[in-house]
């Protein structure tokens, strides 16, 4: 009985051992501190913003109606027709970018040697190049560059690597074609939301290891930096989270120990992995970046630590939040004033570093 319990003890601090080194990764809470420019203090959220919440719990409302396995289908057709662009002079080019499906979007007058890589969000399970088409659309604009906007493989159907695979085949194709065929380009951009912004994040810093040609400035909104799952504010701003606390609700009552089990025997990528966690690895000799978040939303500190982190290790990295606002407020800018501010704030600090 002695040598049972002692091979149980074993194996339960093996098991324990695995989960926090293995699995859990390095504690991130001395990079909880305050920092970066905040925008919308003092004063309440807008009219516009209160519509948009409307909107978010009809969708919310309209999935508890749907049995399970029919949600995703119904949010991918959603989001593909929720964001419709009016904008006729806005040129869209498919192209094949080195065997990933993309578009080219060209806001009128766009530099086409200005170039600028777009990886779209919805959590690497939905979202494409026309669900964010109102995001490049505006990209394009602000930047004064076109637009490589890819549709990279999704979840559950492809695993969680070919979506990176994608976006490291896009960079290296768009560092010498442009919407006008092969051609080098004069500056270099990559932005992303959400789960893209996870990508963007996850891409630079293998552009950096790779020696490849580095982006002249990248732009990430509402970022999920941390698969670890170990930022408070997943949990602290659930009830203030108008997009993502519904729909994640449930997992946040399931042990983060569970969860990370899970993540990693059905991907086989430690969800602490730098090239799915960005916050977790090195974060030296990245280029200007910019992150933009809601200090509202569940990313808020994913966001934070992720910035302080590459603050402290000697990245220019600027942090721009904004209290009140949803997740990626930034795809309602034509009726939202903070984010036609976002999209100010996101002109200056392209047309700066490009």
């Amino acid at each position: 009985m002695t040598e049972f319990l002692l091979g149980a003890v074993a194996v339960v601090a093996a098991l324990a051992l695995f989960h926090i080194v293995f699995l859990r990764g390095p504690d991130l809470r001395s990079f909880d501190r305050a920092t970066g420019e905040r925008f919308g203090v003092g004063r309440g959220p807008s009219a516009g913003h209160q519509a948009v919440v409307t909107s978010l719990e009809g969708v919310s409302a309209a999935l508890r109606q749907l049995p399970r396995q029919a949600q995703l289908g119904w949010l991918r057709r959603y989001m593909d027709t929720a964001f419709p662009v009016d904008h006729p002079a806005c040129r869209i080019v498919p192209v094949d970018a080195g065997g990933v499906k993309a578009e080219w979007v060209l806001a009128p007058g766009a530099d086409s040697r200005r170039r600028l890589l777009y990886i779209h969000g919805g959590a690497w399970i939905m979202g494409s190049p026309l669900s964010h088409r109102r995001l490049t659309v505006k990209f394009s604009e602000v930047a004064n560059a076109a637009v490589l906007a890819i549709d990279y493989r999704l979840m559950p159907e492809h695993p969680r690597g070919a979506g990176i695979e994608d976006c490291r085949t896009a960079w290296r194709w768009m560092l010498d074609h442009g919407p006008d065929g092969a051609a080098p380009a004069r500056a270099l951009f990559v932005a992303g939301d959400s789960a893209g912004a996870n990508l963007t994040l996850s891409l630079i810093a293998w552009v950096r290891d790779q020696g490849l040609r580095a982006p002249d400035a990248a732009v990430a909104l509402s970022p999920a930096t941390d698969g670890s799952l170990g930022s408070p504010s997943l949990k602290g701003n659930i009830p203030t989270d108008p997009m993502l606390g519904p729909m994640f609700r449930a997992l946040a009552r399931v042990p983060r120990w569970v969860l990370l089990w899970a993540a990693w025997a059905r991907h086989r990528i430690r969800p602490c992995d730098p090239v799915v966690s960005p916050v977790f690895g090195n974060l030296a000799g990245l280029p200007p970046v910019l992150v933009q978040v809601s200090e509202a939303e569940m990313l808020f500190d994913d966001a934070r630590r992720y910035v302080n982190k590459a603050a402290a290790a000697g990245s220019p990295v600027v942090l721009q939040s904004w209290s009140h606002m949803v997740h990626v407020w930034q795809l309602f800018h034509p009726d939202l004033p903070e984010g036609q501010e976002a999209f100010e704030r996101i002109r200056e600090f392209l047309r700066a570093r490009g």
